[in-house]
């Protein structure tokens, strides 16, 4: 793969009623722009997701990954766990942050797809249900898609759903929320892999599957094709 030129912001992006933390990466060329949904008690820190978005920049692709909970929420958060599971305050965030980057001069004109880990999946479903003119592909990490709730039958865009092979429940979670997802939908079980996918290749193997799947759905735009609602 040839090498792409790196482009790294470190931004306070309004979303909503706050402003969020992100660390935006954009190579030159682009081939559409991934928004990181984080799982319970993470962060924009977090090592499997900022090794998995590393591996997206490297395939052509920009990468947002950002705090979607303030920091005096995180440290109330960390006592209570009282906002992780928040899935409505989540996915209102990750809209508005869709939004903001179709506006955002560096991604301006690019796809906007979504990653989403544990509940952090469900978060960036309820978005997409949300904002189908601007999402336009879901990628799912060990997901729980059934806290997305009745959204999950407003979802249009392409979701890819990941889960380990170790992870039975998550397995069958994800099994059943394929039938409600009406639009392209895939999952793959990654053999001999847990729910934090920290065996050996495991994470590999998501970052091979997410790249695939947001190259094949986030193609590059002309000028004014896929507007999102203004």
């Amino acid at each position: 793969m040839n090498a792409v030129r790196m482009n790294l912001e470190r931004l306070e992006i309004p979303a909503a009623d706050v402003v969020l933390e992100a660390d935006v990466v954009v190579p030159r060329p682009a081939g559409g722009v991934v928004l990181f949904a984080h799982g319970s008690g993470s962060s924009r820190h977090s090592p499997r997701n900022r090794h998995v978005a590393g591996e997206l920049q490297r395939a052509g692709l920009a990468t947002v990954l950002v705090d979607l909970l303030t920091p005096s929420e995180e440290r109330v958060d960390l006592r209570t766990a009282e906002f992780r599971f928040d899935i409505g305050r989540l996915a209102v965030r990750l809209a508005g942050l869709a939004r903001w980057l179709v506006r955002h001069e560096p991604t301006a004109g690019l796809r906007v797809g979504l990653f989403g880990a544990s509940t952090g999946a469900a978060a960036a479903l309820v978005a997409a249900a949300a904002r189908p003119a601007v999402v336009k592909a879901v990628v799912s990490r060990g997901g729980r898609p059934d806290l997305a709730g009745e959204a999950l039958s407003s979802v249009r865009a392409p979701t890819l759903l990941v889960v380990g092979e170790c992870d039975p429940v998550v397995v069958a979670l994800n099994r059943e929320a394929m039938g409600r997802l009406p639009g392209e939908t895939r999952l793959e079980v990654v053999p001999g892999a847990s729910h934090l996918f920290e065996e050996p290749g495991a994470l590999e193997e998501v970052a091979r599957l997410a790249a695939e799947w947001f190259l094949r759905h986030l193609p590059r735009t002309r000028d004014g094709e896929d507007d999102a609602d203004r």
